[in-house]
């Protein structure tokens, strides 16, 4: 814990003494610091504290994040985001898929309550392609799956077809509030439309052939 950081963001009564311990939480920090947001949440409403209302700041150590209090939840004060490290799962309508010796990456950013992410699936040797629809989890849970979708774009590429390999595919409906349904676009019929990425479509998937996606959706 730093030497700004608090542990409670007092309130004072008509006629009380102030003692110089009690000048210093003022004196050290305009906004209050705390340790995390546990100490954060700790600080207010207790006795002798300053009740949680909106309009109210806080910084967080273990973040490095500046936040607002909304009236309802706490809000980061925007900045300039920095990207963050996700493991993805990866699983299927079907019989589950394994990883094997396969790598996934995910990367994500969030500004208030928009997420813009990114995720490189690489099968390998001794990955499982399972059976079924392909979905991915989302970093952070989208807002209400009934109205959500996902704007995006990515491939799924077959290693074997070099450059004609490469497939349209897009991050689509949220199937439920942590997960994303993979699209194939198909372009057989008269307008394209949106076809199940899945272990056999648009090619069957094996050893080197990946799946790049990215995407940008509202958090819950």
């Amino acid at each position: 814990m730093g030497a700004n950081a608090q542990t409670s963001v007092p309130t004072f009564s008509a006629g009380e003494i102030l003692t110089a311990a009690n000048m210093n939480i003022s004196a050290r920090t305009g906004i209050p610091v705390f340790a995390d947001s546990t100490a954060r949440d700790a600080a207010f409403g207790g006795a002798g504290e300053k009740t949680l209302a909106e309009g109210q700041y806080a910084y967080l150590e273990s973040t490095n994040a500046t936040q607002y209090y909304d009236g309802s939840n706490w809000q980061a004060v925007a900045s300039d985001p920095t990207w963050q490290s996700y493991t993805p799962t990866w699983t299927s309508s079907g019989t589950a898929p394994s990883l094997g010796n396969g790598t996934i990456v995910g990367k994500y950013v969030q500004q208030g309550k928009l997420v813009t992410f990114r995720v490189v699936l690489t099968l390998g040797s001794t990955s499982t392609i399972g059976t079924g629809q392909y979905n991915l989890s989302l970093p952070v849970n989208a807002i209400n799956q009934d109205i959500a979708t996902i704007n995006g774009s990515g491939f799924a590429i077959d290693a074997s077809a070099g450059a004609g390999g490469y497939y349209f595919i897009r991050p689509d409906v949220v199937d439920s509030v942590s997960s994303v349904r993979l699209r194939l676009y198909n372009s057989s019929a008269t307008y394209a439309t949106l076809s199940s990425l899945a272990h056999d479509t648009p090619f069957t998937f094996t050893t080197s052939d990946s799946i790049n996606i990215s995407g940008t959706y509202e958090a819950a």
